[in-house]
């Protein structure tokens, strides 16, 4: 039996970004009589301390059993008005966030009016779903006091170190044939010059030694099941490829009759198909480049310690049970091929500061030598051209960061080696974010290198062994035709193909392709997944230092998690009422995560959820055609309030969004962030999925006169945070169009949009498109 509601209303000013569009107090003033409501009250920081303490006074004195607080996004302090019930016996579930700055205020700057009458109909409807809501209970889980860590770069190295250290089991996955990452490729690091070879190899040594570290390379993360503290993880090895039995003596290699460019050395050098990447290579054994390699099958009995194996296709390793991951597939430099930039680069003196790394190296292709391909002597005219498929429409529109430091580095290389030779460094804006890297640009200038603001428009051939380089200034009128011996690009960072690994995690990521943290400032490790780590520059652009840094830091998330046996889950899961269930096996059908299970035989059988396994997305409860399955937090009782509430008053021109946690509600929230403006006519119902949503909750908002209807998740295929939610949302949704033509609703009102959590400016343009129609709908009367 439910008790008789006290509700505690909060209205947060959250300082200027809610208060400076609505009124704060006027929304309390109005809201103090609605139903339910024992206590309102209005805070400048509602999740304050001073903010806090003052509520916890008010649940003691008016005795409150349910809270509603009208602030930020519920994504952002929701735990933390939680703790605050538990904190003073209140079940943390008697809770909802009404999210009036990310959807209202900041979305509706234009229209404080408007704005103001939204913020009271989303309180209205929040007041209305907490009033239908019922205590739950967390559930305790066994903790899998085991890893992983996904790439082998610093970040996953320095990851994979700090758990091993604390005694947590780590299994740690590369897809290339050994560690390192970009780092391979480095021959001195910036600002202090050191090798990299001395920075990264202690670390791929100890990783690779480390009794606590299961190191897989050539092996690639296929399938990830489960959840936090217990995820099976499915991890395919690439054949053929030579074992840990393996002792470096080079007689597969010099048999071998396959001669390819080592892609290590520019193509400058071949190698065979059996070959070392580095002297200095982690794990130290020769690896096969299955790509090349034509199985001909003499370098199995060359091999003395029978090392090599050339089966065909993958090996798949034992599943793997880990309790948390850790994503640090690092980046991929930008490639001039396919660009403006491939015609500059098809010239010998035009390379890239990918590729001038390795000619600086000493064991590198050209000895440490640089010189253009097919010249002969050191070159004494250099040009750097910054910000090449950075910051423009072609290529990138993000800033890499390291690029100039890195630019800045090597022409002081450079300089040291030639210093007869002029070195000039054509820029836009130079970018030198932390202090040390300033002291590059002095030292810089110092040396004598040139700095010319400009635009570099073409790099072109001229006579002799020479490039010229046409730049002119972006806002005014001087042009400059510049004959250089060797022009170098300074490329960014780009994440390279993540679209499998970002399928399998089902992980969304930035419009730029970088995997998204949860949020950039209270949650920069974190992802929408809990348990799921981000480190290093699969997350962005990023130097070797901050990489490094985040690897820790990811570390450290996980060290926290499993300080515990078990992890404790929240009470969002569903539930089957007996009395209701006719057996008809949808809910079993349709659950993405086998958490639903059949029992009984006959007339008898029945569902029943498994609530371990129940991850509470409510796409059971969005199939049942008896009203059997329960949603907790979300039931039908629930989203129907919200529903009728939205649409009290002038129903005809609203549009009811139901809205995904996880994508859509984001990528609303993402538009409040990004001010972007809409019309106010959206009213959101959040689900955890839109799976969840029962085709009766359409007919419902129809029924009580809804503009129009917009159902909203993941993209799929693959990125359905419950694998397939969305899916069955599609298929739901074109079943539903004849219904509606039948009951003379226009199928044209209802729309089903897929919008991610980065794609604020979808949403704002789906609710402008919608309110137009709607808007033109009365027009014509």
């Amino acid at each position: 039996m439910i008790e008789t509601p006290r509700i505690g209303l909060y209205i947060c000013h959250c300082g200027h970004n809610i208060a400076g569009v609505i009124s704060p107090e006027a929304l309390a003033e109005q809201a103090r009589s609605l139903p339910g409501v024992a206590v309102c009250q209005d805070h400048l920081y509602s999740c304050s301390e001073a903010g806090q303490r003052d509520i916890a006074k008010d649940i003691q004195q008016f005795g409150l059993n349910r809270m509603v607080v009208a602030a930020c996004s519920p994504k952002l302090h929701e735990p933390t008005f939680r703790r605050l019930l538990a904190e003073n016996g209140v079940n943390p579930y008697l809770l909802e966030i009404v999210n009036i700055r990310e959807h209202c205020s900041w979305v509706h700057a234009q229209e404080p009016e408007a704005a103001m009458v939204k913020a009271l109909e989303l309180i209205r409807m929040g007041l209305a779903k907490v009033r239908d809501a019922v205590p739950l209970a967390e559930r305790q889980v066994p903790l899998t006091r085991a890893a992983l860590v996904i790439g082998g770069g610093p970040a996953g190295l320095r990851a994979a170190l700090d758990i091993a250290h604390a005694g947590i089991p780590v299994t740690l996955v590369e897809r290339a044939p050994v560690l390192g990452g970009m780092a391979n490729r480095l021959y001195k690091t910036f600002p202090q010059g050191q090798s990299s070879v001395s920075l990264i190899n202690p670390m791929m040594a100890a990783a690779t030694l480390n009794p606590g570290i299961t190191v897989l390379t050539d092996s690639a993360v296929t399938e990830v099941g489960g959840h936090l503290g217990n995820y099976r993880v499915a991890v395919t090895q690439a054949c053929p490829r030579v074992t840990q039995a393996c002792d470096l003596c080079g007689e597969c290699a010099a048999v071998c009759p396959v001669a390819v460019p080592a892609d290590r050395e520019l193509g400058q050098a071949p190698r065979a198909a059996i070959y070392r990447p580095s002297p200095t290579s982690f794990p130290g054994r020769y690896v096969v480049d299955g790509l090349h390699c034509d199985r001909c099958g003499l370098c199995v009995p060359a091999c003395p310690r029978r090392a090599i194996t050339l089966e065909a296709g993958g090996e798949i390793e034992p599943t793997l049970e880990v309790g948390s991951i850790v994503v640090a597939t690092g980046f991929a430099p930008f490639t001039p091929a396919g660009s403006r930039y491939e015609a500059w680069t098809a010239q010998p003196q035009v390379i890239t500061t990918v590729d001038l790394e390795r000619r600086l190296d000493p064991q590198g292709p050209t000895g440490g030598r640089v010189r253009a391909i097919g010249a002969t002597a050191e070159p004494q005219d250099i040009a750097f051209v910054l910000c090449v498929g950075s910051r423009e429409a072609e290529g990138n529109r993000y800033c890499s960061r390291v690029c100039c430091p890195t630019a800045l580095k090597q022409a002081l290389e450079l300089k040291a080696r030639l210093p007869q030779a002029r070195i000039r460094i054509y820029y836009r804006d130079l970018r030198t974010v932390k202090r040390e890297w300033e002291a590059l640009y002095t030292q810089a200038r110092e040396a004598g290198i040139g700095f010319m603001r400009a635009k570099v428009r073409d790099i072109r051939p001229s006579e002799g062994a020479q490039v010229v380089i046409e730049a002119d200034q972006e806002l005014g009128q001087w042009v400059s035709a510049d004959r250089v011996d060797l022009a170098v690009l300074a490329v960014g960072m780009t994440p390279g193909d993540t679209s499998t690994l970002r399928e399998v995690l089902k992980l969304p990521v930035s419009p730029d392709g970088f995997f998204m943290e949860s949020h950039p400032k209270l949650r920069p490790l974190e992802t929408v997944l809990d348990g799921i780590f981000l480190a290093g520059a699969c997350q962005g652009p990023k130097d070797l230092a901050e990489s490094i840094t985040q690897g820790t830091g990811a570390a450290g998330k996980i060290l926290a998690l499993m300080a515990h046996d078990t992890i404790t889950l929240d009470g969002l899961i569903c539930e089957v009422d007996p009395e209701k269930c006719i057996g008809c096996e949808s809910c079993y059908q349709e659950c993405p995560f086998q958490a639903v299970e059949m029992v009984g035989e006959g007339k008898s059988r029945q569902a029943r959820i498994i609530t371990a396994a129940c991850k509470g997305c409510g796409v059971c409860a969005g199939a049942c055609p008896s009203n059997a399955v329960i949603a907790r937090g979300f039931t039908d009782e629930m989203i129907l309030a919200q529903i009728d509430e939205a649409l009290a008053a002038n129903p005809e021109e609203k549009i009811l969004a139901f809205c995904c946690n996880w994508c859509s509600y984001a990528g609303a929230d993402f538009a409040g962030v990004s001010r972007l403006q809409y019309p106010p006519a959206v009213r959101i119902i959040r689900t955890m999925c839109s799976g969840r949503v029962h085709p009766k909750f359409i007919l419902h908002a129809f029924g009580r006169g809804a503009g129009q209807v917009l159902v909203s998740g993941c993209h799929p295929p693959g990125e359905c945070h419950y694998v397939a939610g969305n899916l069955r949302t599609q298929a739901r949704i074109e079943k539903l169009g004849p219904k509606l033509a039948k009951e003379g609703i226009d199928p044209a009102r209802l729309r089903l949009k897929w919008i991610s959590a980065t794609e604020g400016k979808n949403f704002q343009q789906v609710i402008q498109e919608m309110a137009q129609e709607i808007e033109a709908k009365r027009e014509k009367g």
